[in-house]
């Protein structure tokens, strides 16, 4: 979220409240079918939200459900929500944590968004008794939006302009993050930045196609078809003009 939008993110943030899980039950006919509030009592505003496949007692499979928020909090379940484990990452309690991205019930990554070295990505393999910083960045215009990803290994983080132009993050071992090698992107627009309210900034697709959108001067969808080396941008007549405005979400079906 760009510098602009910081006021609006301090306003969201000021009006905290108890931990709230949805829950959807499936695998039940749709008439059946019912929401759940699952209340835990955390000061936290949840703002990430990861479901993966794993297997429990005796190999039978299982949902695990993987959110994240600020104040530091992780929280996970693997009875479809009776129960939630609070996640700890050592000096995270003060971070923001946008998004989660989890594959079964040991692995997730995690990004927290903020100016400067606010901005992080962990990923834990133990199912969060231990957790790896993977990146982090001291420049203060570091300011991570979204992180997505193709397999466990393979991942992408979006960052707000520095220099003109967005920073993209990948890795392809799922340890070490760079920028995508060589390629172009269009500049950004003065002022022109990602949401990083709910890690649905940036979209993947099919083996290479990257997709993210913008706010701010204009709400713009960015497109790579080569796994993030070269860009083209549209325009969208999507509400735009001010740091609150703009494309807050994208999504790609396959």
């Amino acid at each position: 979220m760009w510098r602009g939008a910081n006021s609006l993110l301090k306003k969201l943030e000021a009006s905290n409240f108890p931990f709230l899980v949805l829950l959807l039950l499936i695998g039940t006919p749709a008439a059946a079918q019912s929401w759940e509030v699952a209340n835990r009592g955390m000061n936290t505003n949840l703002r990430g939200a990861s479901v993966a496949s794993s297997s429990g007692e005796k190999g039978a499979p299982i949902a695990a459900v993987w959110t994240s928020g600020s104040q530091g909090v992780i929280v996970r379940s693997l009875d479809e929500g009776k129960s939630w484990h609070r996640l700890y990452v050592p000096g995270g309690d003060a971070l923001d944590f946008r998004g989660i991205v989890a594959f079964g019930a040991s692995l997730a990554y995690v990004i927290s968004s903020g100016e400067g070295v606010k901005s992080r990505i962990y990923k834990t393999t133990d199912g969060g008794k231990t957790w790896k910083l993977e990146f982090t960045d001291n420049r203060k215009e570091f300011f991570l939006d979204s992180i997505a990803c193709r397999s466990a290994k393979e991942c992408f983080a979006l960052g707000d302009p520095i220099n003109g132009q967005f920073l993209l993050l990948e890795t392809t071992d799922g340890e070490h993050w760079n920028p995508p090698p060589g390629g172009y992107m269009p500049a950004a627009l003065p002022g022109e930045g990602a949401f990083a309210a709910s890690n649905t900034s940036l979209a993947l697709a099919g083996d290479q196609d990257i997709f993210f959108s913008t706010g701010g001067p204009a709400a713009r969808v960015f497109h790579s078809n080569d796994g993030g080396r070269d860009w083209t941008v549209a325009e969208t007549p999507v509400a735009h003009g001010n740091a609150s405005s703009g494309i807050f979400s994208i999504a790609s079906d396959g």
